[in-house]
């Protein structure tokens, strides 16, 4: 099975790779009837899939999220392409403006639906497992695509050659993109066994998290009204009610346990498979520490540490001594010797094997105290103020120590405000706080570079790259960018 993935892989790679002009022009075509005849060629294209996917977001998943947040500075060196997103200053040719890999991800995920139901397998739930899989990640990328751009072409079909029609789409409406969402997420959902509990795969409980972040969103960006509050608060009340998951008694046990009860889904990372991603930019090199204080504390990485939290964010993480969060977060050290001090994040920091750090650490897209925090946002919105609070008290229990953390009796705002605060200190370097900056209303507040910057059209999306749109004429870039 591991052969025939590789080689499918390696078709898919021929097949699939849509350009950044997003023509999808093809450089070769192979007959699909070699391709797709068995169980077996439709289950390696679905884990091809997920290994595309994973790679798409290794390192897009911060810069087109949480790097924005104004939260995020420069480590013990910078990069221009790095602080134009920090600063919110994001030109037309920076390389994630690009959204190839999206594509192309989208596009093996079509493929899937196009020849998966026309194949026999031993069973109708291995055939639902694959189909549901490619809805998840389709839903998921266009997810994505809808909140980075707005505006983006919608591709259902799979392009496999250079000579099928459709090469040159037109950007869709933000509305149809975000219904294709809405479409697969019922899809997979009607799809997925019931017995499927993978923390890497699609499963019942990371659909109803991926439905619960859209329908939030739909309804607090974007308008949607009590139909889509409705929708977040029955996917989370499913999640919560599947007692495959819970929280981790300590923090740090979240980020020990890959596959604990906590995880809901990751992308998972392998030694000897797959490593990396954008936690190998959050440590600190090893010719820089002394030697004794390698490992022992100073977590040393294998390049330079790119990036890192401002002081004004490490002062909101360390606020409270009693925050078990804070030292998984990050932690700081003087190293004597060097006569330097290091800081470094111990989330996703991989293992230390033989003098080499190895970042095969998965990467937590959902977990059980995100379900927990969406189920306060939403008891909130629903003017549940004592429920919201139970859910907040859940996450605050585990990180101070103490039960009832939050007081009843606090306002609406109060309430709002504790809840974004604990997802500050919650979330910190997993990818979610730009989204909820914005699902908030507090991205102007919040991020000193966007200040005074309300009336600039459409500064909270990102340009498509230029490149694209001199390959595609069918293209217009981002208003707001088209100057």
């Amino acid at each position: 099975m591991r052969l025939k993935t590789i080689l499918l892989l390696t078709i898919f790679a021929v097949l699939t790779a849509c350009h950044a002009d997003l023509d999808i022009q093809q450089k070769s075509e192979v007959s699909a009837n070699s391709m797709w005849q068995d169980e077996g060629d439709a289950t390696s294209a679905m884990y091809g899939l997920y290994n595309k996917f994973r790679s798409t977001f290794s390192q897009g998943y911060m810069y087109w999220g949480e790097y924005r947040t104004g939260l995020w500075g420069d480590g013990l060196t910078g990069q221009t392409a790095r602080d134009q997103v920090y600063q919110n200053q994001i030109p037309t040719n920076h390389g994630y403006a690009n959204w190839e890999d999206l594509y192309t991800t989208i596009n093996q995920a079509n493929l899937i639906l196009r020849y998966t139901p026309d194949i026999a397998f031993n069973s109708e739930e291995a055939k639902n497992k694959v189909l549901a899989n490619a809805y998840y990640v389709r839903a998921f990328c266009y997810y994505w695509i809808g909140r980075v751009w707005g505006d983006a072409p919608v591709l259902l079909d799979g392009f496999e050659s250079d000579k099928q029609d459709g090469l040159f789409p037109e950007r869709d409406p933000a509305d149809k993109v975000f219904q294709q969402v809405n479409d697969d997420i019922a899809q997979a959902l009607s799809l997925v066994p019931s017995a499927i509990t993978d923390r890497n795969l699609a499963s019942a409980g990371s659909i109803n998290m991926l439905k619960a972040d859209y329908n939030l969103w739909m309804y607090k960006v974007r308008n949607g009204g009590q139909a889509n509050l409705d929708a977040a608060a029955t996917a989370i009340t499913a999640v919560l009610g599947n007692s495959s998951y819970g929280l981790e008694e300590t923090f740090s046990a979240v980020f020990e346990n890959e596959m604990g009860k906590e995880i809901i889904f990751a992308w998972s990372y392998i030694k000897d498979e797959y490593t990396g991603g954008y936690p190998a930019d959050y440590l600190v090199p090893s010719q820089y520490v002394s030697e004794k204080a390698i490992e022992n504390p100073v977590k040393v990485g294998s390049h330079q540490q790119w990036c890192f939290y401002t002081e004004e964010y490490k002062a909101v993480l360390s606020e409270d001594e009693r925050d078990q969060r804070t030292e998984v977060s990050f932690e700081t050290y003087f190293d004597e010797p060097k006569n330097a001090t290091f800081q470094w994040i111990n989330k996703f920091a991989g293992e230390w094997t033989n003098g080499t750090r190895i970042f095969d650490s998965d990467i937590i897209v959902y977990r059980y105290a995100d379900a927990l925090l969406f189920d306060a946002e939403i008891k909130l919105a629903k003017q549940d103020l004592a429920g919201a609070l139970v859910a907040l008290n859940k996450i605050a229990e585990r990180a101070y120590g103490i039960k009832d953390f939050y007081a009843s009796g606090l306002s609406s705002t109060a309430i709002e405000e504790a809840i974004l605060n604990e997802r500050l200190k919650e979330f910190a370097a997993e990818g979610k706080l730009w989204w909820d900056y914005i699902r908030f209303g507090v991205a102007f507040e919040k991020n000193s570079y966007l200040e005074g910057r309300e009336n600039e059209l459409n500064v909270l999306l990102w340009p498509i790259a230029q490149a694209s749109i001199n390959r595609n004429p069918n293209l217009t870039q981002t208003p707001g960018y088209d100057k």
